[in-house]
């Protein structure tokens, strides 16, 4: 608990806020503390980070144009460039369930700035050298900046993180596939029989899939290059110097190097959430077939003793507190988890994403936390993934085989040289003789080289 003599009186349009003594944040931050106690989330560290590189870019383009007295500038682009480096982290405080459109996070980051600056102009955290909203913010709304800090942090996150682990993950794959290339095991459709296949070609079915992926999200990553900063409120340009969006967006593309622009349409950028929508539906399916990969690992190394054991995973810690020695699939299953967290956040992102209304969607603080934890859940578990898992996965080679010889499938061979009916029914006695289908055929004195042939898994891969 705080005592009276650890709080300062701030003032705001609405009147007096108690706000504690040490805090860099002011009295609009301090109300958005009172009023959205919800989750104890905050927007992640990338998102913050984006807002001090709008600020400080903002400042530098102020500066340029003659609107911003360098004194005050040059106290903002330091402020600045500390929040950008994480040294103001702990008093970015806002709820990420918070007043919509994010102008409670966008007055931390105003307030913050503002009051470090004024403490490196005069030396004092109170001074009010420096103000939120006439420095800090000049020629900028929440409207603009909000969506377009969730731009850069999403850019910069997919960039340097995520696709790089996609990359890996499907090199991975490919490097098992290569290696598992000559080990032939029985198909499975429906969870039952199928023709041969190689363990190999079963991998490089996953390495393809997670190939598509990537060019799926690098493709949706261009809409995040599009940022809208100078559309102000409502996307009108009101209140901003008519060089101000060109030259801000210059200066955040040459800083970040990427390639950042104004949008086609300042107002389609305002009005809607287009690029975080459809990103997150990639990340979607980028979730959905992960499941399905790692639903595949699981019972190809199912087992040891009475499943498929058809590969074996590291061990990687104990799996039961009863049964001792087991070991389960726990990477694969954390795995799993992630992807279903992702499946939920693309719901409440659709959700979100319908909320828009007229000139803005107010929804943009969840669809900033939906996107970026999704991004950030994948971009840890992926590598985790890898690391931990697919790089230490082993063939059981005799195993493979022992299933493919004993595979009710082999019979397929036969269909054009005894006709689907008559392969149908040696299938069958197989089944029900618990016999292979060579013996079948040698007790039905069908056993001929053609037919020895046609039932040989080469020949039918």
């Amino acid at each position: 608990m705080l005592s009276s003599e650890q709080f300062r009186k701030e003032k705001d349009t609405l009147g007096i806020v108690m706000v504690p003594a040490t805090a860099y944040y002011g009295p609009e931050t301090q109300r958005a503390v009172n009023n959205f106690q919800i989750s104890g989330r905050r927007l992640p560290r990338s998102f913050i980070k984006a807002q001090g590189i709008i600020k400080s870019a903002a400042a530098i383009t102020n500066m340029n144009l003659g609107v911003l007295p360098n004194d005050i500038g040059k106290a903002i682009v330091e402020a600045s460039e500390e929040v950008i480096n994480g040294k103001w982290d702990v008093h970015f405080v806002v709820d990420v369930y918070q007043a919509g459109a994010g102008t409670s996070q966008n007055m931390n980051i105003n307030e913050v700035i503002a009051n470090r600056a004024s403490e490196i102009l005069t030396g004092s955290l109170q001074s009010y050298r420096v103000h939120p909203h006439d420095h800090v913010n000049m020629g900028q709304s929440t409207n603009d900046t909000f969506p377009s800090a969730l731009h850069i942090a999403a850019a910069e996150n997919l960039v340097e993180k995520l696709l790089p682990a996609l990359l890996q993950l499907q090199q991975e794959l490919q490097k098992k596939s290569d290696e598992f290339m000559t080990i032939l095991k029985t198909g499975r459709t429906h969870l039952h029989d199928a023709v041969p296949i190689r363990l190999g070609q079963e991998f490089s079915g996953f390495a393809g899939t997670i190939q598509e992926l990537y060019f799926e999200i690098e493709k949706s990553l261009d809409s995040f290059y599009e940022i809208g900063l100078g559309g102000n409120a409502i996307g009108t340009l009101i209140n901003t110097h008519p060089d101000y969006p060109q030259k801000v967006i210059a200066e955040i593309s040459q800083r970040t190097k990427l390639p950042f622009r104004l949008p086609a349409s300042m107002f389609t950028f305002m009005q809607n959430r287009n690029a975080s929508i459809r990103m997150m539906l990639a990340l979607k399916e980028l979730a959905v077939h992960l499941i399905k990969i790692t639903s595949d690992l699981r019972l190809l190394s199912s087992g040891p003793r009475t499943g498929l054991a058809e590969i074996t995973l590291p061990s990687v810690q104990p799996g039961s507190t009863i049964m001792p020695g087991k070991v389960n699939p726990a990477i694969l299953e954390m795995t799993h988890m992630v992807c279903c967290q992702v499946i939920g956040n693309e719901t409440a992102m659709a959700t979100a994403g319908m909320a828009g209304q007229l000139e803005i969607n107010v929804m943009m603080p969840i669809i900033a936390h939906l996107l970026l934890d999704s991004i950030d859940l994948l971009s840890n578990a992926i590598p985790t993934l890898v690391i931990k898992c697919i790089s230490g996965i082993q063939a059981n080679e005799n195993i493979c085989k022992n299933w493919m010889n004993s595979s009710l499938s082999l019979v397929t061979g036969l269909s054009p040289s005894l006709g689907y009916d008559l392969a149908s029914q040696i299938g069958k006695e197989a089944d029900e003789q618990n016999k292979t289908i060579q013996q079948i055929l040698q007790d039905k004195g069908l056993l001929t080289e053609e037919n020895k042939k046609a039932i040989d898994p080469e020949s039918l891969l």
